[in-house]
This record gives C-alpha cells, sequence and structure tokens, in this order.
C-alpha cells in the first residue's frame, strides 16, 4: 500500500510546481547546467546545492528518487562521487575506463 501511495504521490508531483513552472525533470537538466563550474560537465548534488534546492522547489519529492528515475530512463548519467554522486546530462559524463583498457594501457609496450 505504502508503495502504490508512493507512485500516486510521484505522478500527482510531477505535474505541480512549488516556485514556477519547471517539471522536475527540465529543473535537474536546467540544475546540471546552471551550477556547473566549467570546465566540468556535472553536478555534485550535495555541494553544488542541488539536492537542498530540489527539495525546495519540489517538497514533496525526493531528490534521489526522481534523478536515479532518469537516469534510468536515460536522461542523466549518475557517477558515485565522494559524499554524494555527480549527475551529467546524457551524453557528457566522462568516459569510464575499463579494467581490460587500464590492464592493456599499463602491460603495453
Amino acid at each position: 500500500m505504502n508503495i502504490l501511495l508512493n507512485v500516486i504521490m510521484k505522478l500527482v508531483m510531477s505535474n505541480f510546481h512549488s516556485l514556477g513552472d519547471l517539471t522536475p525533470e527540465e529543473f535537474v537538466l536546467k540544475a546540471i547546467e546552471r551550477l556547473r563550474t566549467p570546465p566540468y560537465k556535472g553536478i555534485h548534488t550535495v555541494w553544488s546545492g542541488f539536492n537542498e534546492a530540489f527539495r525546495e522547489y519540489f517538497p514533496l519529492l525526493d531528490p534521489v528518487e526522481f534523478t536515479n528515475q532518469l537516469a534510468k530512463e536515460g536522461k542523466i548519467v549518475i557517477r558515485p562521487a565522494k559524499k554524494g554522486v555527480l549527475i551529467y546530462k546524457a551524453g557528457e559524463a566522462p568516459s569510464i575506463t575499463l579494467g581490460k583498457d587500464a590492464l592493456k594501457k599499463i602491460i603495453e609496450d
């Protein structure tokens, strides 16, 4: 029952705008653009103030759950970071070096 209530609340809140006209998705994408510090393409959700701002703008939504959902949909990329995560717009995240690639670089002459 609690899960159903949570889903219904999210559906209702996805159309709710407490301080303006941005949807939660628009808010996240705009935050990434405006809070990042060049040359970096992403933002730290805690240190940038994103989580706090999201909670203020959408008081009934959880920024962690919402950004995780956007990542599942392929709209943003989430990378673990010290004391939080970094979020990037899809296609802007730096590539990840895989263990095989790292090993190849190490042992290659």
